[in-house]
């Protein structure tokens, strides 16, 4: 196996069943996370939670990930296909050791990625990442071979999109979307499910697009890489607003009523100065990276309130969040990242 660095800004990334996006690979990472992260956990049995996007490449690596972590005695929970949000929720709200998620994002189908997760649901840290990146290119987990009762198992996580689902609601307590009509638009990704269940059961009524993923249709002329998807959606049916996911749905683009797309500088400046004005706005700070135009900065001031920056990767703004005790942080992409702790 090359030595030259797995992880990017977002995981080990590539084509998939080519390196470092092969079987090998994802068997190398699980015996590594599952090995690290325990003894960072201080635990006998280390349980992780493993979801995946839509692509056709994704049981292939979730098999051999699976069987990377019960080898070095890992227990895996299988959340399925879920967002990668779901995921991070999945790994606190289940108390495990941390989390896989395997996907490629907004790319497309015959990419694949995969991403790690800690036990407190937030991506390791540099120094984590890189023992774990160590582990899986040196020959120091090889010796580990436990047998008998010692050997992990894999357990389905039947209601992962239910818990999802329900931290969701919660994070919008009292919120009604009666008489709203709202324009979808999943990508045939991850949130094929997730998204349209959680916003009927808030009341909206649905324009649903592209939610019906074959395995090669992710992404495919559709979703936030194709804003001009959901802006014709949102004109041809009078919806109110529009909602086009990437094939994780971890970051989204909006689209107002008149099908005008909304990018990520605006929904971060929305999004703070709303909480501004609600007192809620953390230090009355919000958290952007250096991809940001100034003109949020200016807007921020203008109302009180001020903008720091990190280096692109939403793994930095969680991390500036986290030291500052912040509330809001996002990134242009757009993503947005919120507290609710």
């Amino acid at each position: 196996m090359s030595r030259n660095k797995l992880f990017g800004t977002d995981g080990i990334r590539g084509t998939a069943n080519t390196p470092p996006i092969t079987p090998e690979t994802a068997f190398r990472l699980g015996r590594a996370a599952g090995l690290i992260l325990r003894s960072e956990g201080g635990v006998d049995r280390p349980r992780f939670v493993v979801g995946r996007d839509t692509r056709r490449s994704g049981p292939m690596l979730e098999a051999a990930l699976v069987a990377g972590l019960n080898s070095v005695g890992a227990d895996a929970l299988l959340a399925g296909v879920v967002p990668t949000p779901a995921v991070a929720c999945l790994v606190k709200d289940l108390g495990a050791s941390g989390g896989v998620v395997i996907s490629a994002s907004h790319n497309p189908a015959p990419d694949n990625g995969l991403k790690l997760f800690a036990a407190d649901g937030y991506k390791p840290d540099d120094s984590l990442e890189e023992r774990i990146e160590e582990a899986i290119l040196g020959t120091g987990c090889d010796d580990v071979r436990p047998q008998g009762a010692g050997i992990g198992i894999s357990l389905p996580v039947d209601d992962a999109s239910i818990r999802y689902g329900a931290f969701v609601r919660k994070s919008v307590p009292g919120m009604s979307l009666h008489g709203m009509k709202i324009a979808v638009d999943c990508a045939n990704g991850a949130s094929f499910r997730t998204t349209p269940t959680v916003l009927r059961e808030l009341g909206a009524d649905l324009v649903l697009s592209h939610a019906e993923p074959d395995g090669m249709n992710i992404n495919e002329a559709c979703g936030s890489t194709h804003p001009e998807e959901i802006a014709r959606l949102v004109k041809e049916s009078g919806a109110l607003i529009g909602i086009s996911h990437d094939g994780d749905a971890d970051r989204l683009v909006l689209a107002d009523e008149t099908g005008a797309i909304v990018d990520g500088d605006e929904i971060l400046a929305l999004t703070a100065l709303d909480a501004l004005s609600r007192g809620t706005l953390a230090g009355k700070t919000l958290v952007a990276t250096v991809m940001s135009n100034f003109g949020l900065d200016e807007c921020l001031a203008a109302a009180g309130g001020r903008v720091i920056r990190t280096a692109v990767g939403d793994r930095y703004v969680v991390e500036a969040m986290r030291e500052g005790h912040f509330s809001i942080g996002g990134e242009k992409c757009p993503s947005l990242i919120a507290s609710t702790t």
